[in-house]
């Protein structure tokens, strides 16, 4: 069997993550990949394009407390992608990335996925970069990123962020994903905010109403449009995190060379 990659993607809340995970999962899934979909965002809802509903979280069954198998807490997607929902803490109390942490340790007396797998997908919400978003990198369960952006100053804001603490946990950067939002000079601010990251982007990702149609059905674009050309750029980026690309430590840049590069 091939090594495991073990591959987070970040991003602001509302960028994409999900949407963009869960295709990438299913087109892995197609080239004959055994894939962990591990949906990190509080919202749980990193997985329902996958499974076609809303999955209970780990973090509630564990606090609701009894017994728990592993068919209470692992579903099986489209394609066969195996899937579970972390869930978040108790409003005021805890942190998602320490919860991350639980969960994954919980799972192991639970459940074999973890040996059966050759790739595993963290989508994980990166507005605030605390202690819990180094927890899943110290604890090795991270060994790569991608960061989704658009072209906006919020989104690439963050994104330079969450480039701040991959630097500082030495955990290298395989990408910048645009998910488009329209914006003006969209694709060149994001492609020079890759190259001064030392990165590159690899991958742009135009808006277009057959993603929400197929998000409202509860199914992914591998899915519910396979021949659209949304779903021929799905493919292409998954062929690149399932490559062997050379993942770089990324150089995050100063504020205000971040703001010039938003009025392109």
């Amino acid at each position: 069997m091939s090594q495991v990659k073990h591959v987070a993607i970040y991003g602001k809340g509302g960028i994409g993550k999900s949407c963009t995970a869960s295709n990438i999962a299913a087109v892995c899934a197609e080239k004959g990949r055994r894939v962990l979909m591990v949906g990190c965002d509080p919202k749980s809802d990193s997985t329902i394009t996958l499974v076609g509903k809303r999955i209970p979280t780990m973090m509630d069954l564990i606090r609701a407390g009894g017994e728990i198998a592993e068919e209470d807490v692992v579903f099986e997607g489209y394609g066969g992608v195996k899937c579970i929902e972390v869930g978040g803490p108790e409003p005021g109390v805890g942190c998602a990335g320490r919860g991350i942490i639980v969960a994954i340790e919980f799972l192991r007396k639970v459940s074999k996925v973890l040996d059966e797998i050759d790739l595993t997908l963290y989508d994980v919400p990166g507005d605030i970069v605390c202690g819990g978003f180094s927890a899943p990198i110290r604890k090795g369960l991270v060994t790569q990123a991608y960061i989704i952006t658009s072209g906006e100053y919020m989104p690439i804001y963050a994104a330079n962020n969450i480039c701040r603490g991959l630097k500082r946990l030495n955990t290298p950067l395989a990408g910048v994903i645009c998910n488009s939002r329209e914006a003006s000079g969209e694709r060149e601010i994001v492609e020079k905010f890759a190259r001064e990251l030392g990165s590159e982007m690899v991958a742009y990702i135009p808006k277009e109403p057959i993603v929400q149609k197929c998000e409202r059905k509860g199914i992914s674009v591998i899915e519910g449009a396979p021949e659209s050309e949304i779903a021929a750029i799905y493919r292409k980026l998954a062929e690149h995190v399932m490559g062997n690309s050379v993942p770089r430590h990324p150089t995050p840049i100063d504020d205000d060379r971040l703001r010039e590069l938003s009025l392109i």
